[in-house]
């Protein structure tokens, strides 16, 4: 026994060390700096830092500059304060002059004084920068850098990007994540004192600035938990998997496209297990069910992309999170939470290296809380959409509860009709009330089954045949081989699931509800209210209520999973006719909460749908319809408005 101890000491002290950053507080702001340099100060020596330098540290708060003849100092510090979170005052103790940089000579002491009413002692810069500044200090970077806060090292003169960390308080992430600076991702080793939670490192705002080539450069980015990530694991809201399968060594192709368009990824948000729908009290097991923060904050999130809908409505540092929908799970999320979130045409973008629900129905959407920001980020990432409309629908359609108020709130039916007059006013329409399933008897023979009963097993049986043959065999067979023939811990919902799918029919079923489903997906673009147009690429702008504030409460507990969802609702119509529909917040509702004893609100969501492949244009219009006033912007928090 001693000899394998010392076998295993003697094996430690041979092995090479791999810095994992630090963690350090700056005027009491909490930073994660990793041990990845991005360039080198070549030309200083330590003791030009000896009198901004905190005793025994090695790292140094520094600002990259880059004024031009047409931006003052003062103008340009007075805006990284504006619109950046990460960059403070302290960085500006020691400021490097990039070789862009035109300080005003014919104004020296103004720069000087600007720099010192931040607090800088310490003026570095490049020979060729045109400053007059007085106490400079000659210094070169080997990488030039955008503006921004940066950690220099001030034995090795090491450059390091500045993160910020924040608690992630609603459990909305399971891993934050930050850059390996080679195209792939490190998970963030960085923590602080919390209460069950991670921290999530985010990069200055500075570094990155708008391009055509990279639109969305600088929105932070969190990505559901069952997309890979070249550099960390995916758990699927599994442990089994988790553990089992390791760290990735690619990037889902739908995830690179928005790394490619410039977007900062940040971490992987929390999903319910393999995108299933999961309830928060009794069937989250091997992960905990992130939390809604709107009311008391304890209603469910809904799933199964609960993680990146927590993550948008609870923190204004993030500005994207991409989720999945097979039946409802960017919808519903998006609904109770009270933000921008859809469903695109199935078929939209590539879903190469994502655990799949269903292939037949998956697809992946984006979370935000403003119009212009979701469809400016779905309208650069979907590829090979529809563009060339000329007007908008012209008929718009209400369909299923909730239209006449009844069963709802006085608040939530004035929220309703009130975007509904919106609507119509940017149409120029009226609306026309409609009912689905009775068109489909109108325009079928009378011997054909009703709506109901031809898809009241579709979905079902799709999603438990489709992922037990694609996720759970293998995952069952490769955990065996792995444990010695143990089979892997399955929550309760996926399990029943999967159990159900099997159990009635397996792929002879499966072939059954493939037909089914495309019946009405045909019928749906030719006689029913799906049907494209030239002009304005779909007939018809198709609206249902998808939340009216109505409670859920996460504590409550409900029967033992059994079946997956069963029969024909209103909201299943986008998943089976693979058209795009996006949830979009108009109100909120009061409730009385059982938990903080006090009146609270919660949101009230539309659904607005178009005919297939009609996405682009269903995103310019939900921006069009907040520029206009009909939507707005919404806020993180307990409310959505104020």
């Amino acid at each position: 026994m001693l000899l394998g101890t010392l076998l295993s000491l003697a094996v430690a002290v041979v092995g090479t060390a791999v810095p994992n950053g630090q963690t350090l507080t700056l005027n009491g702001i909490a930073y994660y700096v990793s041990g990845i340099p991005v360039s080198v100060l070549r030309g200083h020596n330590a003791s030009v830092f000896a009198s901004i330098a905190t005793e025994g540290m090695d790292l140094v708060p520094l600002t990259v500059l880059s004024p031009t003849s047409n931006t003052s100092l003062d103008s340009l510090l007075s805006d990284f304060m504006r619109r950046d979170d990460v960059f403070q005052p302290s960085f500006l103790r020691a400021v490097y002059f990039s070789k862009s940089a035109k300080v005003d000579a014919t104004a020296p002491k103004s720069d000087l004084a600007v720099l010192e009413s931040y607090g800088n002692s310490l003026v570095l810069s490049d020979s060729k920068v045109q400053t007059t500044v007085s106490n400079s200090t000659l210094a070169i970077l080997t990488t030039q850098l955008p503006n921004g806060p940066y950690f220099v090292s001030k034995n090795t003169g090491g450059v390091f990007r500045a993160y910020r960390l924040y608690p992630d308080d609603n459990l909305a992430f399971i891993q934050g994540a930050i850059s390996d600076e080679n195209g792939g991702f490190l998970p963030l080793p960085g923590v602080t004192e919390n209460a069950m939670t991670k921290d999530v490192a985010v990069p200055s705002r500075l570094y990155y600035e708008p391009t055509p080539e990279h639109p969305l450069a600088g929105l932070r980015l969190g990505v559901k938990d069952i997309f890979h990530v070249q550099g960390l694991k995916t758990s699927g809201g599994s442990r089994s998997y988790y553990y089992l399968y390791g760290t990735q060594n690619v990037t889902a192709p739908s995830i690179q496209k928005l790394l490619d368009l410039g977007a900062v990824f940040i971490g992987k948000t929390g999903t319910v297990q393999f995108a299933n729908g999961d309830r928060p009290t009794a069937d989250w097991v091997d992960f905990h069910c992130p939390f809604n923060p709107r009311g008391e904050g304890y209603q469910s999130p809904s799933g199964s992309s609960s993680g990146s809908g927590a993550a948008i409505a609870a923190y204004d540092w993030l500005d994207l999170a991409v989720g999945s929908d097979t039946g409802g799970s960017m919808r519903s999320p998006a609904a109770v939470q009270g933000i921008y979130g859809n469903r695109p045409s199935t078929g939209a973008i590539t879903l190469d290296h994502v655990l799949p629900l269903s292939p037949a129905l998956d697809t992946t959407g984006i979370f935000a809380r403003n119009a212009s920001l979701w469809a400016h980020a779905i309208q650069n990432w979907y590829p090979n959409m529809r563009k060339n409309h000329t007007s908008y629908p012209r008929h718009l359609l209400l369909a299923g509860p909730g239209w006449d108020g009844q069963g709802i709130t006085p608040e939530a039916n004035r929220s309703l009709s009130t975007f509904v007059r919106g609507v119509e006013a940017f149409l120029g329409s009226r609306r026309t009330m409609v009912d689905v399933s009775q068109h489909w008897r109108d325009t079928n023979s009378p011997t054909t089954p009703s709506l109901e009963e031809m898809l009241y097993l579709t979905y079902a049986t799709l999603t438990s045949v489709d992922q037990y043959n694609h996720l759970a065999t293998p995952l069952f067979a490769d955990y065996k081989a792995a444990h010695r023939g143990r089979q892997p811990f399955i929550n309760p919902g996926p399990l029943a699931r999967w159990e159900w799918g099997q159990a009635n029919g397996g792929n002879a079923s499966y072939e059954v509800a493939l037909r089914n489903m495309t019946t009405f997906r045909s019928w749906w673009e030719t006689s029913g209210y799906g049907q494209s147009d030239a002009a304005s690429c779909s007939k018809s702008l198709f609206m249902s209520v998808y939340s009216a504030g109505t409670t859920d409460y996460r504590n409550q507990y409900y029967d033992a999973p059994g079946a997956p969802p069963l029969g024909f609702s209103t909201g299943r119509i986008a998943v089976l006719g693979g058209v795009p529909e996006v949830v979009v917040p108009v109100g909120e509702s009061p409730y009385n909460s059982t938990i903080s004893l006090q009146t609270e609100y919660l949101p009230v969501s539309v659904a607005l749908q178009m005919a297939r492949g009609c996405d682009y244009v269903l995103a310019e219009l939900i921006a069009g319809l907040e520029e206009h006033g009909v939507l707005k912007p919404v806020k993180t928090g307990t409310r959505l408005y104020l």
